[in-house]
């Protein structure tokens, strides 16, 4: 009877015991207005550092002219309910102390025409100093059937300018929905733009196309735009002044950064708050309430504690949670029950039904039993040590690759999730090679469906340096925010195992190496299909290049990283072994890293990574497009081993068409074209890095390329144009530079003139 009641005693102190857990439980923050000052205008509050009355608003006490922008203006006379005011007339709809964000109602810039004459316009002016042009919630547009439209604002210092144009002979042309050049089009905006000027114009004053009366442009919130094809009849009256859009800015607090406003005793963030530099190209700093608080945290005072007994939590009761500064304990986690004391425990309110099985096995089977009951206590005591064991190597692994660095980053991961390792092995069978849909030498990747039925692709990449897991962390923000239609979109990560796993969308219809390389897929590829996805790329790589706030080179450009969705829309993938670019390094000395065949030769004398590298990258994209042979292959005869250098040995020798695929072509307008992107190809894969031309210039020229003969007016001008093309494609017969393995001549590229710059 003794050991029956040792054995029962083991099995409920050792194996029944809790396990005492506390969970950090963030609650929405609410907003806290300046004391003493109007907390509302309308239906919008106002919170500090934004007021309306003298010392209710900041003033940066090293630049007091700076900062008028946060003082507001409640307009109550001419509007009920009450407007707040921007500047002198933005209509403001919100205030976020989180992101930090404005959203004001924007006007738009029009130009409408009667009979080829101008009858009345409009253009947008905003001038608000510190803050910026939101780049991921907003989109440039313009609509129209002769229009195009040019953005112009100031970027570190500098003017900066993109612009769109669109095209349309007829209203059965247009489909509602479709902002895609043909009646509407649109033009990704880039970080840190003030000052912001928006023209548009006509190419014809809207004689060709008199359905369409007006020529209308402007910046707007992302979601907050649908294009439909009634917007095209619209004339003067609808377009008036008072007609108005949502546009999303950024704003900071001051002109320095955490650290220096800190040591110049100015910083606004104070007790329970966490201050983060703003963008690495936006002056200022912002203040966020630390994880368990909420609040205002540009208020001495503003971050209070948040009571997690008071709210939902995991506990079983009210009762058994404990609230601490920042955080609480749990003394029995849901799915418990009992006292919640050390003595007694909390049993598992799933499992309790075993006590009275156990005491009467071990009453109808004696000391058997209790040795049974011993053996049993002993498997889950293990069981329970390796769960334990499992659960702190993945801390340990979440720390080892940054999770505490991005935790403290919180702010910046609105479009980022955070997947547990659980998720992804239910998401992929638990990593089955049935579901590995690539290998790299980055990575293997796994197809997986996550529990709201999004097909995913996993990508489960090499271990991390732990000298870079800063850079690493850094990356991932980045490539999370990207906003544009043909980069894959990065979901989330799991940083719980050795290596890191990345989770991106998933593109269905395989490589752009898969449908050149397949000749029953390569049947569908035409050659304006291929043109398209050629300028879709290289709009990619400039938005990249020059367009996001931190630079990025992609370092592997090749067919295999081009993903091509159902509509063959191009998707590029695999930044893996990319870099960022800060602004003020030009060059990254780095080991020589990518694939044999789309190289930069000037890369792999000198190591020194540029965004040049890409282009000529792209330069051998071009020429496989053109062709339909791989980079390299050595089943080919050694003169025509190297795709880029056989390519460029046929253009020395005028025989472009000796080597270009011979289901292209098929009539004088594509051959044109062809020979057009061959000389752009050929001006990609100079020797010399600075005389090839910038993705920027490469997609202006495609997109040259790709509306020759397709406008309605090119007709008119077609002569101008064909002496423009001689001028564009000039080839320097005189540079005789030899590099000691390959004549330099091979590579002379074209002169560039830029006519419109920007695209959709």
């Amino acid at each position: 009877m003794e050991i029956q009641n040792l054995a029962l005693k083991i099995f409920i102190t050792l194996v029944l015991t809790p396990f005492i857990a506390g969970d950090e439980v963030g609650s929405p923050s609410s907003l806290v207005i300046a004391p003493h000052c109007t907390s509302k205008c309308g239906n919008v509050t106002i919170p500090y550092p934004f007021g309306i009355e003298d010392g209710c608003y900041f003033v940066d006490e090293d630049n007091p002219d700076f900062y008028p922008v946060m003082k507001l203006t409640c307009n109550d006379t001419h509007y009920d309910p009450p407007q707040l005011i921007l500047g002198t007339n933005l209509e403001t709809l919100n205030i976020s102390l989180q992101d930090p964000e404005i959203r004001v109602n924007n006007k738009i810039s029009f130009n409408c025409y009667d009979g080829g004459v101008s009858t009345s316009s409009y253009e947008i002016r905003v001038e608000l100093g510190i803050l910026t042009l939101s780049s991921t919630k907003n989109k440039l547009i313009a609509t129209g059937c002769d229009p195009y439209a040019w953005f112009y604002g100031i970027r570190h210092g500098e003017s900066y300018s993109i612009g769109c144009m669109t095209e349309c002979a007829n209203l059965r042309h247009v489909v509602d929905g479709d902002c895609n050049g043909i009646g509407c089009c649109e033009a990704s905006l880039p970080d840190a733009i003030t000052n912001i000027k928006i023209t548009v114009a006509s190419f014809s004053n809207h004689t060709l196309v008199d359905f369409n009366p007006c020529s209308v442009a402007y910046p707007v919130e992302m979601d907050e735009f649908k294009f439909k094809r009634s917007n095209l009849t619209q004339n003067t009256d609808f377009y008036s002044e008072h007609s108005t859009y949502p546009v999303v800015f950024n704003w900071g607090i001051g002109t320095k950064n955490c650290s220096l406003a800190k040591e110049g005793g100015s910083c606004l963030c104070m007790n329970n708050t966490i201050c983060s530099d703003l963008k690495p190209d936006q002056d200022g700093y912002r203040c966020d309430c630390k994880p368990g608080f909420t609040g205002n945290p540009y208020l001495p005072r503003g971050c209070k504690d948040i009571n997690e007994c008071d709210q939902a939590n995991d506990c079983e009761k009210p009762e058994y949670s404990t609230n601490t500064k920042g955080t609480y304990i749990c003394k029995c986690p849901k799915g418990y029950h009992g006292n919640g004391t050390k003595t007694h425990g909390c049993l598992s309110s799933r499992n309790t039904w075993l006590i009275p099985v156990i005491i009467y096995l071990i009453k109808l089977v004696g000391v058997g039993g209790g040795i049974i009951i011993s053996l049993v206590v002993g498997f889950l005591l293990y069981w329970r040590r390796r769960v334990i064991q499992l659960k702190e190597l993945r801390q340990s692994f979440f720390r080892q690759n940054g999770g505490l660095i991005l935790s403290e980053k919180h702010a910046r991961m609105d479009a980022l999730k955070i997947f547990t390792a659980e998720d992804l092995e239910d998401a992929t069978q638990n990593y089955d090679d049935m579901n590995i849909i690539g290998k790299g030498g980055y990575g293997v990747v796994y197809r997986g469906l996550l529990p709201n039925n999004q097909h995913v692709a996993i990508k489960r990449s090499l271990k991390v340096d732990p000298n870079q897991v800063e850079q690493f962390i850094n990356e991932v923000l980045v490539l999370s925010q990207i906003n544009n239609r043909n980069v894959v979109k990065l979901i989330g990560c799991c940083l719980e195992t050795e290596v890191p796993l990345l989770v991106y969308e998933f593109i269905n219809n395989g490589t752009l190496y898969d449908h050149l390389n397949d000749d029953s897929k390569a049947y569908h590829v035409t050659w304006q299909m291929r043109l398209r996805i050629a300028s879709e790329i290289a709009e990619v790589l400039a938005y990249l290049h020059t367009t996001i706030s931190t630079p990025i080179i992609h370092r592997d450009m090749k067919t295999m990283n081009i993903l091509l969705d159902e509509y063959y829309t191009a998707k590029v993938a695999d930044f893996g072994a990319s870099r960022l670019c800060p602004v003020d390094q030009d060059q990254l000395a780095t080991m020589v890293l990518g694939t044999i065949g789309y190289l930069d030769p000037e890369y792999m004398q000198t190591s020194e990574l540029t965004e040049k590298s890409d282009v000529y990258s792209f330069g051998v994209v071009l020429v496989e497009l053109l062709t339909r042979k791989k980079a390299v292959s050595y089943q080919r005869p050694e003169v025509e081993r190297c795709l880029a250098m056989h390519f460029l040995l046929k253009m020395k020798e005028d025989r472009l068409f000796d080597i270009v695929d011979q289901n292209i072509g098929n009539d004088e307008l594509e051959m044109d074209q062809i020979k057009d992107v061959a000389e752009l190809g050929r001006w990609c894969l100079r020797l010399k890095g600075e005389e090839r031309p910038t993705m920027k210039e490469a997609a202006m020229e495609l997109d040259r390329i790709k509306r020759k003969g397709r406008h309605p007016w090119e007709n008119n001008v077609r002569q101008t144009h064909e002496e423009e093309r001689e001028y564009l494609l000039r080839i320097d017969e005189n540079d005789d530079e030899n590099t000691g393995c390959t004549d330099s001549d091979l590579y002379n590229p074209p002169s560039f003139v830029s006519p419109l710059g920007g695209g959709r």
